[in-house]
């Protein structure tokens, strides 16, 4: 019944997203709404590494930068489709996180996340200075858009990946390498103790993740038209981090709510003002302190508790 429920809900949700285009009056909502969606594929992908494996990565915005920029330069330089383009994006992502994913895994905790950090920095540096082909901090504009630019057709695209990408997760989850990636998070060394080879499955959660954020990134530079260095630096490999905790870290349908947030919850603060930023961070940091368990945590909590009261009473 509650897996039945559960299908109902994202039917529902998906079918709601679908209508988006025909209801929104103002353009603009229509534009955040694509980015939200690009950040829900980000996100996903934080996911896998960081809720399902208990590592806390931030390179993800780096790696969002890898796909955004390698996409970009294959179209300029190889006269490559943007389909083509894109499709290589994730592949390319992934050589780069194969490459820093093994050293990096050797150390756990707050190492881990420390080495990721400065994988990170080391990818802006690199496309701050290396201005031959990236053009440094005055990024790269003119980035062709697919169907002339179109809002409303490149929504469905992003809206299908998104949702493609959200059953390719919970497939993963579900699968008997979710079962081991959930079994590092709550004891890495008892996976090792019993003969399974735990840095595979991590070094697995880690490239999957970084092909996530190699298809955002590609995805986000074709429909914005420019990338610079700024826009994938730590403070965006932050956020993706924040977006699983408030949606609900370890969960299929937090990375969802928790991308939306993020999108969105910048531009409602706009009334504030110069104190906008200053009241995104506030609530960030009290929904960590107070909502460990994300969004999702908490609305299974109410469920379960208002489900036994029902049982209660039917007694």
């Amino acid at each position: 019944m509650n897996r039945t429920l559960s299908l109902v809900v994202w039917f529902v949700g998906f079918a709601c997203l679908a209508m988006l285009p025909q209801v929104l009056t103002v353009k603009y909502y229509l534009h955040l709404s694509v980015l939200g969606l690009i950040w829900v594929i980000m996100a996903q992908g934080q996911n896998l590494i960081q809720g399902y494996t208990g590592y806390v990565s931030i390179v993800g915005a780096g790696f969002m930068g890898i796909g955004a920029y390698s996409s970009t330069l294959l179209g300029q330089h190889f006269q490559w489709p943007i389909w083509a383009t894109m499709a290589i994006a994730p592949l390319v992502t992934a050589l780069f996180a194969l490459a820093t994913g093994y050293p990096s895994l050797r150390v756990k905790g707050h190492y881990f996340a420390i080495v990721t950090l400065a994988f990170n920095l080391i990818i802006v540096i690199v496309l701050v200075n290396f201005k031959e082909l990236t053009n440094g901090e005055a990024g790269i504009s003119g980035i062709p858009k697919p169907w002339g630019g179109s809002r409303e057709a490149f929504f469905y695209l992003v809206l299908i990946l998104a949702a493609g990408l959200t059953l390719l997760a919970a497939l993963i989850a579900r699968s008997r390498v979710g079962e081991i990636l959930l079994a590092i998070r709550q004891n890495e060394d008892l996976v090792g103790s019993i003969g399974i080879g735990a840095w595979k499955y991590k070094l697995f959660a880690f490239v999957v993740s970084a092909m996530y954020a190699g298809l955002a990134g590609a995805l986000y530079a074709h429909f914005q038209g420019f990338i610079n260095p700024e826009i994938f630096g730590v403070a965006q490999s932050l956020d993706a981090i924040l977006a699983v905790i408030l949606g609900g870290s370890g969960t299929i349908a937090g990375p969802v709510i928790g991308a939306f947030l993020v999108v969105f919850l910048p531009e409602l603060l706009r009334f504030a003002d110069s104190f906008r930023l200053i009241l995104y961070g506030l609530i960030l940091v009290l929904a960590t302190i107070f909502m460990p368990m994300g969004i999702v945590g908490i609305g299974k909590a109410m469920l379960a508790k208002f489900s036994r009261k029902g049982l209660r009473y039917g007694e």
